[in-house]
C-alpha cells in the first residue's frame, strides 16, 4: 500500500509515535489510510453541511476496512463574491485547490481519497487534483438545494438568479423594494448548490457523467436522507476502487470526456463547463479541441429545459431519474460510449441497465427536443479567433443572430452601472473587456450585468460580449470567454465605440465589421494596459495564466 512509506517498519517508528498522538491505534495505522478532502465552511451555503456527508463517508470507510483521514480545502461562494473585488479570485481558487491537496495528499501518502465538494471551483480543482495525483479515488458532492417558492405565487419556483433579476427590476421600476425582499427571503430556502443547472450542478453533474461518482452525486437534494446514504455507499465503494485498483487513469479516458460532453450538451450546461473540462483533460493528458465541443453539440439534442435557460429545476430532474436516466436516453440512441468504466467498478452500459426514465416532460426522449442541438456553442470569427463560449439554449430565438453597435467598457463595474442608468439602447452589443484570465485578472463571472438585462426586459434585443466569463445562471445572448483577450492583445481590445458586431450563433461565428487595414491600425496604437492587481496571489495568477481557450490553465513554464 502506498501509505505504508509513512507506516511500515522499525524506521518509521517516529511517525507512527505521531499517528497515535492523535488517537490512532495499531490497527487503524495498519489499515489502508483514506484521505477525504473536505471544503466544509462556513462561509458557502453550499458547504455548510458537507460535515455531515463528511461524518457518512467515514462511516461508510471504517465499516469497508479503511481508516478515514480528513483534511480541509478552501472555497469561495461565487455568488458572495458575485459584482466585487472578491470575484477576481474565485476562478483562482481552483488552481489552489488542486495544488493544496496534491501537497496534502503527497506529503501524507493515502492509499486512495474522497473529494467532498459541492461549489464551483472546488469540484473542478478537486477533480484535477485527482488526475494529477492518479491515486484511488470517488467523489460525493453536498447536493443541490430545494427551489424557492415566490412570495407571491406558490406555484412558481425561483432560485438565486430571481433575486439578481429583482434587482434590475426594481431599477427599472417595475417592482419595489418590498417585493424584492420578499423575494430575497424566498429563493434560497435550504443549503445546498443553487437550485437551477448552474455551474455547480453542472460540475457535479458532469462528475457523474464521466464517472468519477456514483449514480446520484449531481441531482438527489441536500435535505434528503438519499444523500447521507449516497455518502455511506461512497466510503464503501472507495476501497472496492483501491482493491481494484481503479485509478483516475482509468476512468479519465477520451471515451469518458466524450461522454460527458454528450450529457453537457443533452442537460444544457453552464458555459464554465468549457473551462473546467479542458483544464481536467489537461491533467488527464487528454486532449480536448474547442472545435470538438460544436461537434459534439451538433449532433446532440438538448433533452432538458433548466433554470436558468427553463422552468425545470435539479430537484424534477433528480426525480425524473437523475443523470443515469439523461444517460439511459442517449445510450439507447447509440450516443454514448458504453465500454467506459466508471466509480461504481462497472461500465456505463452496465450501470444503465436496470435505469427507468420516469418523466418525459423533464427529460425529452430524442425524438421530441428542446433544441436539435445542444446546449453550448463555441463560436469562432476575427474577434475571437481562439474561440468563445454561448450557452446557446438559454438564448432567445430572435437573438440568435444578430448585429448591433458595439457599446465598449474597460470593467465590468462601467457597464453595469450604464445598463441600470437606462443608457443602453435596443440593438446594442455590450462589450466588456479586460476581464479575462490575466487581465481581470481571474476572469470574474457577470452575473450582475446579465440580470440586470434581463431583468429590465433587454435580454430580447441586446447582446453582450466579454473576454470574461458568465455565471451559470446567466441566460440570453450572453457570449464569453473571447480568446485572446484584450490583455493578451486579442481583437476585443481595439473594439471602438458604436464598431458594429455581427453574431450568428447557428453559424457559430462572431465578427467584428471593421477592415483588416483598420484593425490593423489601431493595434499600432494600442498599449497593454498596467495590471490591476499588482501585488499578492492574484499578481502571480496573472503572470502564470493561460488564455480562456486552454481552460484558463497555469502555463507550462517546465
Amino acid at each position: 500500500m502506498r501509505s505504508h512509506i509513512a507506516t511500515k517498519g522499525i524506521a518509521r517508528a517516529p511517525h507512527r509515535s505521531l499517528f497515535k498522538a492523535m488517537g490512532y491505534t495499531d490497527r487503524e495505522i495498519s489499515q489502508p489510510l483514506i484521505g477525504i478532502a473536505n471544503s466544509a465552511n462556513e462561509l458557502i451555503p453550499g458547504h455548510m453541511h458537507l460535515d455531515h456527508i463528511v461524518k457518512a463517508v467515514k462511516s461508510g470507510i471504517s465499516m469497508a476496512g479503511g481508516t478515514p483521514m480528513e483534511f480541509s480545502t478552501i472555497g469561495v461562494c461565487d455568488g458572495i463574491a458575485m459584482n466585487h473585488k472578491g470575484m477576481h479570485y474565485s476562478l483562482a481558487s481552483r488552481e489552489l485547490i488542486a495544488d493544496s491537496i496534491e501537497v496534502t495528499a503527497t506529503a501524507h501518502p493515502f492509499d486512495a481519497i474522497v473529494m467532498v465538494p459541492n461549489c464551483d471551483k472546488i469540484i473542478p480543482g478537486m477533480l484535477m487534483a485527482a488526475a494529477r495525483l492518479n491515486i484511488p479515488a470517488i467523489f460525493i458532492s453536498g447536493g443541490p438545494m430545494l427551489a424557492g417558492k415566490h412570495p407571491d405565487n406558490k406555484n412558481q419556483q425561483i432560485d438565486l438568479v430571481t433575486v439578481f433579476e429583482a434587482v434590475g427590476a426594481v431599477q427599472s421600476g417595475k417592482m419595489t423594494e418590498q417585493q424584492l425582499f420578499a423575494i430575497e427571503n424566498a429563493a434560497c430556502p435550504t443549503c445546498g448548490s443553487c437550485a437551477g443547472m448552474f455551474t455547480a450542478n453542472s460540475m457535479n453533474c458532469l462528475t457523474e457523467a464521466i464517472g468519477m461518482a456514483l449514480p446520484g452525486n449531481g441531482t438527489i437534494p441536500e435535505p434528503m436522507s438519499e444523500r447521507i446514504r449516497l455518502a455511506k455507499q461512497t466510503g464503501i465503494q472507495i476501497m472496492q476502487l483501491l482493491d481494484k485498483a481503479i485509478t483516475p487513469d482509468k476512468i479519465l479516458t477520451k471515451e469518458a470526456f466524450m461522454n460527458a460532453l454528450v450529457v453537457d450538451m443533452a442537460l444544457g450546461c453552464s458555459t464554465n463547463t468549457v473551462l473546467h473540462l479542458k483544464a481536467l483533460a489537461h491533467e488527464a493528458h487528454v486532449d480536448i479541441d474547442l472545435n470538438l465541443i460544436n461537434e459534439v453539440s451538433r449532433k446532440t439534442p438538448h433533452l432538458c429545459s433548466l433554470s436558468p435557460g427553463g422552468q425545470d429545476r435539479i430537484e424534477d430532474l433528480n426525480f425524473a431519474g437523475g443523470i443515469p436516466a439523461v444517460m439511459k436516453e442517449l445510450f439507447d440512441h447509440a450516443m454514448l460510449n458504453t465500454d467506459c468504466l466508471t466509480a461504481t467498478g462497472k461500465t456505463v452500459a452496465q450501470n444503465l441497465e436496470t435505469v427507468v426514465k420516469k418523466d418525459q416532460q423533464v427529460i425529452r426522449p430524442i425524438e421530441n427536443p428542446y433544441h436539435s442541438e445542444g446546449g453550448l456553442a463555441v463560436l469562432f470569427g476575427n474577434l475571437a479567433k481562439e474561440g468563445c463560449v454561448v450557452k446557446q439554449s438559454a438564448v432567445l430565438d430572435e437573438m440568435l443572430q444578430h448585429q448591433g453597435p458595439a457599446r465598449v467598457f474597460d470593467c465590468e463595474e462601467d457597464a453595469t452601472q450604464a445598463i441600470v442608468d437606462n443608457q443602453i439602447n435596443k440593438g446594442d452589443v455590450i462589450v466588456i473587456r479586460y476581464e479575462g484570465p490575466a487581465g481581470g485578472p481571474g476572469m470574474r463571472e457577470m452575473l450582475t450585468p446579465t440580470s440586470s438585462i434581463a431583468g429590465m426586459g433587454l435580454d430580447d434585443t441586446v447582446a453582450l460580449i466579454t473576454d470574461g466569463r458568465f455565471s451559470g445562471g446567466t441566460k440570453g445572448a450572453s457570449i464569453g470567454h473571447i480568446s485572446p483577450e484584450a490583455a493578451e492583445g486579442g481583437t476585443i481590445a481595439i473594439i471602438q465605440e458604436n464598431d458594429q458586431i455581427k453574431i450568428d450563433i447557428p453559424a457559430k461565428t462572431i465578427e467584428l465589421l471593421v477592415s483588416e487595414n483598420e484593425i490593423a491600425d489601431r493595434f499600432s496604437r494600442w498599449k497593454k494596459p498596467e495590471p490591476k492587481i499588482k501585488t499578492g496571489y492574484m499578481a502571480r495568477y496573472a503572470a502564470m495564466v493561460s488564455s480562456a481557450g486552454n481552460g484558463a490553465i497555469f502555463k507550462d513554464i517546465l
